[in-house]
């Protein structure tokens, strides 16, 4: 089962590396979010200290969100999305490496960027750790919610709109868990309670997630 898996990941990466246009815009979104909002705000580094992982977490949560409709569209418009759902391999397992492969290509770069924006928003060093560890859970979780949105509205000629009033209140969790636990941290107070619960979100969603976005996949195609 792993050879399709591989191949549609392979696939998917060369695609997106061959338009480094849209692969580049969520991350420059990101980033643009995050160094504008100290303008904005205030540059005062005991306020950019206690907003720094709401700010990193919001911009985030707005770039995955900004990337999700182009995870199923393509495949749509040429029928190579047919051809998965008639393949005799099961499309969970598809859905499973698209998902994947759109976490390498948008979640993974903002998690290496963190860091860096986290110095720049003067964000203790005690904290550091924690943001990225709730960037690893948390990013994959964000593109695992969204394909059930993206699958279900794909066959929509403008389904923006619809995509994010389906998503955001599903990422909301994400969103609460991932900064409090990134300021208790800063604060010197244990995190172990919500990242326990970010964990099991994510084993939750790897286990059902692929089985409901392979069921609105078939709903959007039939």
């Amino acid at each position: 089962m792993m050879a399709p898996f591989l191949a549609l990941l392979k696939r998917d990466l060369l695609l997106a590396f061959r338009h480094r246009g849209e692969l580049a815009n969520p991350l420059l979104f990101f980033l643009v979010v995050v160094t504008l909002f100290p303008l904005g705000v205030s540059p005062e580094e005991a306020l950019l200290r206690k907003i720094a992982p709401g700010v990193i977490w919001i911009a985030a949560l707005l770039a995955a969100l900004y990337s999700l409709e182009n995870m199923f569209r393509s495949d749509f418009d040429d029928g190579s999305l047919e051809q998965m759902a008639l393949s005799p391999y099961p499309l969970s397992l598809l859905v499973l490496a698209k998902v994947t492969a759109h976490w390498l290509v948008s979640g993974l770069p903002m998690l290496l960027l963190a860091p860096l924006l986290g110095l720049f928003l003067v964000m203790p060093a005690s904290a550091m750790g924690v943001l990225v560890l709730t960037l690893l859970i948390g990013t994959p979780l964000l593109s695992l919610i969204g394909s059930i949105g993206v699958a279900l509205t794909v066959g929509l000629r403008r389904g923006g709109l619809l995509l994010t009033l389906l998503v955001l209140p599903l990422y909301i969790p994400v969103l609460i868990f991932a900064t409090n636990a990134v300021s208790a941290a800063a604060a010197g107070m244990p995190v172990t309670g919500q990242l326990y619960f970010l964990a099991a979100m994510l084993v939750l969603a790897l286990t059902l997630v692929p089985l409901a976005t392979a069921a609105a996949l078939r709903i959007s195609l039939s």
